[in-house]
């Protein structure tokens, strides 16, 4: 006898997902993982921005398109065609959510702004996504918030130049920040019927974010510096070479992780060195600090340390790739890569673990217009039965 597959969490929401990019096709992704059927509304011809972001291209689309838009449907409307407004402003009367990164006030011109949606929908949770604020026409790109929002400022070496972070991190956030505010705007349209405007934007989402570095200047009025890999309120708690230059990440979080370091690193006096008793003398202390520890290092490569100082109770670790990070989740069990097909980018399996409501196997992100005839016979139809939970492969020109 087999145990009956729990619905996922969110199983009968329908989200009208009309942004594009990153933070916005993000949240909606992940409100897909949760369940929700998401239809990805693009633009005839072009779609999406991020279809073009390449190399490395799959089947004539950037890998890039596929991070933010799996396990959804998809279909092409020309918001300037009235019968393609049409079929929007049906889209977002029916849907559950919906979720746009237009420049602010642009959508009003085809009755898809969120006074206009919410009149004709007052159940529907309506997500703005800008750079800077609903009351601001700057556009936001990730590279140019991580600039003017300070993040640059405290990545990097103290001597080189500002950097931005590896990834498109405020995005990342704000995709995260997105999908809090939905799910709460949700859990209150349930109690009450009510739906409502939620708005977040790039800059607060980054700013948010900075913790101790934005509190330690609201504290102080003094704006942090870049600091490399060291951590301005904690030490040892950086980069750290080995034998033949290696570098191994150690996060030393309190004066008894400190002591087990220095005792396994051959050099128990370390810790009673007043220079390095306490957290605090060594931050005041780390230039000194990181010369001793480093020459007691060398007597080792990375990976020895590791063992030995994990052993000892120490967090850390080596500086992998991605190679080697895919690599170690896949040996601590946490299944890290999720395939959608044969032929499709696979794609790095959700975070969200939920033991009664799993999160959904993913599906391939669409082809551009995929499932156009679908999408359109229902929207067309009378308001009865709900559109598939299921992405398929048909495609549709």
């Amino acid at each position: 006898m087999t145990t009956p597959t729990a619905p996922a969490p969110l199983d009968g929401v329908l989200v009208a997902d009309f942004s594009r990019v990153l933070a916005g096709p993000l949240a909606a992704a992940t409100l897909a993982d949760l369940g929700a059927t998401v239809v990805k509304v693009e633009r005839p011809g072009a779609g999406d921005d991020t279809r073009a972001w390449g190399p490395p291209f799959v089947d004539g689309t950037a890998a890039y398109f596929d991070t933010a838009n799996r396990t959804k449907r998809g279909i092409t409307l020309d918001l300037g065609d009235p019968d393609d407004a049409a079929l929007a402003r049906e889209l977002a009367a029916r849907a559950d959510i919906l979720i746009e990164n237009f420049k602010p006030g642009s959508l009003a011109r085809y009755g898809l702004d969120q006074a206009s949606a919410l009149a004709a929908n007052p159940g529907l949770v309506y997500c703005s996504i800008t750079g800077f604020g609903t009351g601001s026409a700057l556009p936001g790109y990730d590279f140019v918030v991580q600039a003017v929002g300070g993040l640059m400022s405290i990545t990097g070496t103290a001597d080189g130049d500002p950097h931005k972070v590896g990834v498109a991190l405020v995005d990342v956030l704000t995709s995260k920040d997105a999908v809090a505010a939905i799910l709460a705007a949700l859990r209150h349209r349930d109690r009450t019927g009510q739906g409502q405007h939620v708005e977040v934007n790039l800059l607060s989402s980054l700013l948010g974010s900075l913790a101790n570095q934005a509190s330690g200047f609201l504290a102080t009025g003094r704006a942090p510096g870049r600091m490399g890999n060291q951590h301005p309120s904690i030490a040892p708690y950086e980069t750290l070479h080995c034998a033949n230059g290696e570098l191994l990440a150690v996060a030393c979080g309190n004066d008894g992780q400190f002591r087990a370091f220095a005792k396994t690193l051959g050099a128990p006096g370390l810790a009673e060195d007043p220079r390095f008793a306490t957290n605090a003398e060594r931050v005041r202390n780390r230039a000194a600090l990181v010369s001793a520890l480093e020459a007691a290092l060398t007597a080792h490569g990375a990976a020895e340390w590791q063992t030995l100082l994990t052993a000892a109770g120490i967090p850390c670790g080596p500086v992998n790739d991605l190679a080697g990070a895919f690599a170690l989740a896949d040996a601590l069990g946490l299944a890290p890569v999720a395939g959608v097909g044969e032929g499709r980018v696979p794609q790095v399996r959700s975070p969200l673990t939920l033991t009664a409501t799993p999160v959904r196997q993913p599906v391939a992100p669409p082809r551009l217009g995929e499932h156009n005839d679908a999408v359109r016979a229902w929207l067309t139809a009378p308001r009865s039965e709900p559109l598939s939970t299921t992405a398929t492969t048909e495609e549709s020109a």
